[in-house]
């Protein structure tokens, strides 16, 4: 069954924009961002993740746990370890498009600020 757009006036309610908050809450933190980076290459144990992004054992548990309750991750019991996985591989699309954007606005704002120094230097 094809998803249906939300209303307008249902897209600006709070209980429909509420799970959006949410969602952009997960990747509001360096840390979560790290750990969906590490794992764009395929699922990792916990001791890879914490190798590769030097998360203490904590910390990393604690984001591990939020991303996999907002179901961005999955985890897979494999004998003693558990392995994590992107289950929502839109967020890389996401995360491209925010970076995209960002890097845009930086090329604009260095070729303004090349453009003043420029006319700076002529004034002198």
């Amino acid at each position: 069954m094809p998803k249906t757009a939300p209303s307008d006036k249902t897209s600006k309610s709070p209980e429909y924009l509420a799970p959006v908050a949410d969602y952009f809450k997960m990747l509001s933190e360096i840390s979560r961002l790290q750990i969906l980076s590490c794992l764009r290459e395929g699922a990792m144990n916990v001791s890879e993740i914490g190798e590769a992004t030097g998360l203490g054992q904590a910390n990393l548990s604690k984001h591990l746990k939020m991303l996999t309750e907002a179901e961005i991750l999955s985890r897979q019991p494999e004998g003693v370890a558990v392995y994590y996985k992107i289950d929502d591989p839109m967020i890389f699309e996401l995360c491209e498009l925010v970076c995209d954007r960002l890097y845009e606005r930086m090329q604009q704002k260095a070729e303004k600020f090349k453009r003043l120094s420029a006319f700076g230097s002529s004034t002198k």
